[in-house]
């Protein structure tokens, strides 16, 4: 088993995973674990749709003084490598990735926060017989997603947008992520900077395969019909603790999803994030709050 990084900084870690076309390397951030700790844990912490695994830098120092926490950069995005099919670009490669990843952690449990896609993952493997998984925070995302919230993402991604400096690409993401809710300049230049790699023509674009976007846009009101049913499915296979958050504002997480959730399956407890659409970045004090209490409460 790898040795857990000890600095105030992640360690890059990669892994070697198995898809239709062969193998893939997944990057993970690992951060700092505390040798005092007698029982020491693993949170992993997985990332939405076009993001990476640095988004969640600041949970991650928050909690590291009670976990082992490792950050994915689901494959496609950040640095982990890009798949030859486009359409493997989904939910089964993914939770296969993690199994995967479990694997290389050597650890018998572990607790998960997933925002959007990343809860989706979470679902998929929680809802695994044997499932690892201790404790589960599903950030903004249930089995039923709704229509405009993908029609809208499929909108801006994988457009081909370069910028030309930093703070014009972290404007310009801002505009398409206002549902992150408020943030300080500094907070939104932090969340931009790992979400940018240099365009070979110059200036800035994102940090993720184009060709992500096309699952997501070859999808059909009966496909998305029947991938909903599978989902509620999974999830009321869930035996673990699950937190669902919620912002007060998603256009993807609906109220009657929410509430469904806490009545069914795991009986979530769903707690909404006032001010915030989709979906909450886990920056703010009171949203780390939020999920800490749950991971770390009895």
């Amino acid at each position: 088993m790898t040795a857990p990084n000890t600095s105030s900084q992640p360690a890059l870690r990669h892994v070697q995973c198995i898809d239709n076309r062969g193998l893939h390397r997944m990057a993970y951030w690992e951060w700092a674990q505390q040798d005092h700790l007698d029982e020491p844990r693993t949170l992993v912490c997985v990332h939405g749709l076009s993001r990476q695994g640095r988004d969640f830098d600041t949970l991650a120092r928050d909690l590291a003084s009670h976990y082992r926490v490792i950050c994915p950069d689901v494959v496609g995005r950040g640095r982990s490598d890009r798949l030859a099919d486009p359409m493997s670009y989904a939910v089964p490669t993914y939770v296969a990735d993690m199994v995967t990843l479990v694997a290389r952690l050597d650890v018998p449990q572990l607790d998960w926060v997933g925002t959007s896609m990343g809860g989706l993952i979470g679902m998929g493997l929680a809802s695994l017989p044997g499932s690892p998984v201790r404790r589960l925070v599903l950030n903004d995302v249930g089995p039923a997603i709704e229509p405009s919230a993908i029609a809208r993402i499929a909108g801006y991604l994988g457009q081909p947008v370069t910028w030309a400096t930093v703070e014009e690409a972290a404007e310009a993401l801002r505009q398409v992520s206002l549902g992150f809710g408020p943030h300080s300049p500094e907070q939104w230049l932090e969340l931009t900077r790992p979400q940018l790699v240099p365009a070979p023509g110059g200036g800035f674009m994102s940090h993720y395969d184009p060709a992500i976007a096309v699952p997501i846009r070859a999808i059909t009101p009966e496909m998305a019909k029947a991938g909903e049913a599978l989902l509620w499915q999974s999830y009321d296979r869930i035996t673990c603790a699950t937190l669902v958050v919620r912002g007060a504002e998603s256009d993807l997480l609906s109220p009657a999803t929410a509430g469904a959730m806490a009545e069914r399956g795991p009986k979530a407890r769903v707690v909404e994030i006032a001010g915030v659409g989709h979906a909450p970045t886990l920056v703010a004090p009171d949203q780390r709050a939020v999920v800490r209490n749950f991971l770390l409460g009895p």
